[in-house]
This record gives C-alpha cells, structure tokens and sequence, in this order.
C-alpha cells in the first residue's frame, strides 16, 4: 500500500488488512524495488505446501518443560527423584532457562500438590519490603504497619515456597531463611513469638553461589542447607536439538489462545532459530514465535517474520571465513566479548558438517592471525594468545605455518 495522506489509521488498516508493507508518498524508488521484490518471494514461499504435524503428545503440555535431549532427560529424572521427598531443591541456571517450570513440577508431583505453592522474586522486592513479605509484620512493627500481616511462610504453612533469585537476598534475610530451615520457626517483623510452619523450599538463582559464598555477600551455611538436591538447567545453546519441540509447543500453545492451530513453520525458518546463539534461552524464544505468529501472513510461519537478530544469521550475513578449512555463520549482532555465540555458531557449521576437523581448523586461524596482527613477532603473537611462546612454536609446526606470513 502507498498513500500521499497517510494516517496511524491507514497504516494500522492497511497491515491489518494484509498489506506486505506501507509506503507514504514521496518514497525512495530503489527502496519501493526492493520492498516489491522482498514482497514477491515472500508470495512464492507461502505458496510453497508446508507439512504440520504436531512432534508431542497433550501431557506434554502440562507442565510445559519440553525436551529430549540427554541433558533435560537428566532435569526429568532429578524432578521424578525429588518430587516424591520434602528434601530442599536447589535449581540453578541462567534466566530463561524455565527454573520455575521445574519448581513447579516438583511440587506438581509432590505429596504436597494439594497443599499452596508461592511464589516470591526475591530479586523483584525492594530489601526493606522483603523480609515483611517473607515473614509478615505485626501491627505497629514500622511506619505504616496498621495491622498484623501474615507472611509467606505462614500462607504456605504446609505447601511448598518457591524462593526465586534466591542469590539477590540480603544476609540479614539469609538468617532467618537459615532458621527456618533448620528449625521451621521464625519471628514476624516486630514479633518477639516463634512462629512454626512446615514448609518445603524450593530455591533458584542465575548467580554462581560459590563465588558469593566466597565473596562472603551469601552466608555458606544457607548454600550448603539449599544445596541439598541441585538441579542444573542447561541454557537453550547448549541443546538446539530441543528447539524443534520447543517451536512446535510455542505453536501449539499460542495457536490454541487465538483459535488458529494450524500454523507451521518453514524448514529455513527454523534453521535460523537452531543457527541462534539464544542469549534469552527459553523466554526469548517464546516471545519469538508469539511475535511471529503476530506478522505471519501465510500458514506457516516464514523467515521475514523472524525478528532481524535472528535473520543475521542467514547464508547471505556475515560470513567469517576460517582459513581454506573452515568457512561459517557469525550472527552480524555478534560483539567481540560474546565468546559463547562465536562457539555456537562455529558448533552449528561442526553438526551441519560432522567430517570436518573445526577444532584444529579454527586453531591453526588464530595463530596465522596473531602472527599476521604482529608482523611475525612470535612473543607478542603468544601473549595475544594467551599461550607460552614455546606452546606457540609448537603450533606453527604442528600446522606447517611459514614464519613470514604476509598480511592478508
């Protein structure tokens, strides 16, 4: 569409209404080619027959953890061993990961199921606030304080209370978390009675509690009283084959809310989502597909409805060549210091490509660079490297590296 009196309401209509793009008169000639040329292949691919069969059965969805690879098959099996038992839960890994989906599962599958779970973002709760929220307060405790207020632990007296971000806590507030898990009683704010609760915890955090514990900002005897039973999560990186049955449930589960459940996805739109370094984990994929399923126009969803930082990882982004072995994918977002993307992509060409040698491909590159960087000076070529001067003439035999190496 293109008008010369272009309105928010036009332009609202017109995509509503299917427009592929809005233009307001006067408008840049080559710019309107290369929309209508976007606009035609997009026409093509969504002519194109996308077969759609859901990849998992309704309990599936229940609790909405999904994967089978062998490091989520290891969370499964740690939630069916603890669920049946009153042991503390410490779940760890980075956000996004689903931390409370598994809290949630266990206490699903626990003898408490019919009993409350909470839930409290300890990171969420300004400090002063907390230990109120957590404990309750009686009346006249602070400035504001008009009434006796019942905490956390007493709402769940019975049930089970999900302590998120567990590692923002202040170590005053560790204390008395310490108190009740040794002895299931504490003190409102203001209160000088013991309050006794039989309450199961089950705690999370995207922080390394051992560098706090010794960095002394949280209290060792708390970790070691959380971390009786310790889930690691893995990050969505670190298991792309999970990203087909993760789609297919975002599909499933959003397709249901807005009555359309038919929705594929396009095999080279999915290819971009399994190439993605997915530094939101499981969240951002989420809001991914339901931002797709928003702009799709056709049945499936198509790589223009992708969000660009998924769409840089295509063939025709930036490529990064590795010498005459190795040529791969490097999202053009990628920053110097995202070391963890720069392995994923070079990960992804290694499984498209399981005969190639990536490891000493990619080694042999960066020792010609530092040589190239240096002029050929092999002491500051090995600081840059962070290698020992020896180490790096050991490189350059074992790869056959000239010592001039003319800069390319």
């Amino acid at each position: 569409m293109m008008t010369a009196y272009g309105t928010t309401q036009t332009a609202i209509e017109a995509m509503k209404l299917g427009a592929y793009d809005y233009l307001l008169k006067p408008f840049d000639v080559p710019k309107l080619k290369e929309i209508v040329s976007d606009a035609l292949k997009a026409s093509r691919a969504m002519r194109q027959t996308v077969s759609y069969q859901p990849l998992l059965e309704s309990e599936d969805y229940d609790l909405g953890i999904v994967g089978r690879s062998a490091c989520m098959q290891e969370v499964f099996k740690l939630i069916g061993q603890t669920a049946g038992t009153d042991a503390t839960v410490l779940i760890t890994g980075e956000s996004g990961t689903g931390k409370e989906l598994v809290a949630r599962a266990i206490y699903t599958h626990s003898r408490r199921s019919n009993q409350p779970f909470l839930a409290i973002n300890c990171a969420a709760i300004p400090e002063q606030l907390l230990e109120s929220e957590l404990f309750g307060h009686e009346k006249g405790a602070f400035t504001g304080a008009t009434a006796q207020r019942i905490g956390k632990f007493e709402q769940c007296n019975g049930g089970t209370l999900f302590l998120d971000e567990i590692g923002d806590m202040s170590l005053a507030t560790q204390t008395k978390i310490l108190r009740v898990l040794q002895g299931g009683a504490f003190e409102r704010v203001g209160g000088n009675q013991a309050v006794k609760v039989d309450v199961r915890v089950i705690a999370a955090t995207n922080k390394p509690l051992e560098e706090a514990v010794a960095q002394k900002t949280f209290r060792e005897d708390l970790f070691y009283r959380l971390n009786v039973v310790r889930i690691r999560l893995p990050a969505l990186r670190q298991r792309t084959e999970d990203i087909r049955l993760l789609v297919d449930y975002f599909l499933q589960k959003f397709g249901r809310k807005s009555g359309c459940i038919s929705r594929g996805i396009h095999p080279e739109a999915l290819r971009l989502l399994e190439a993605h370094h997915w530094p939101g984990n499981v969240r951002e994929l989420e809001n991914v597909i339901q931002r797709a399923l928003v702009v799709c126009k056709a049945d499936a969803i198509m790589i223009a409805d992708l969000p660009p930082e998924i769409v840089a990882t295509r063939p025709d982004s930036t490529l990064v060549a590795l010498g005459e072995h190795v040529t791969t994918l490097v999202p053009a977002t990628s920053g110097v210091d995202d070391v963890a993307g720069l392995a994923a992509a070079l990960f992804n060409w290694a499984r498209l490509k399981p005969s190639a040698k990536v490891l000493p491909a990619v080694e042999r590159e960066l020792v010609i660079c530092a040589l190239e960087e240096t002029k050929g000076n092999q002491v500051q070529a090995a600081k840059l490297l962070g290698i020992t001067r020896a180490t790096l003439r050991k490189r350059i035999e074992k790869f056959g590296i000239q010592r001039e190496l003319s800069i390319r």
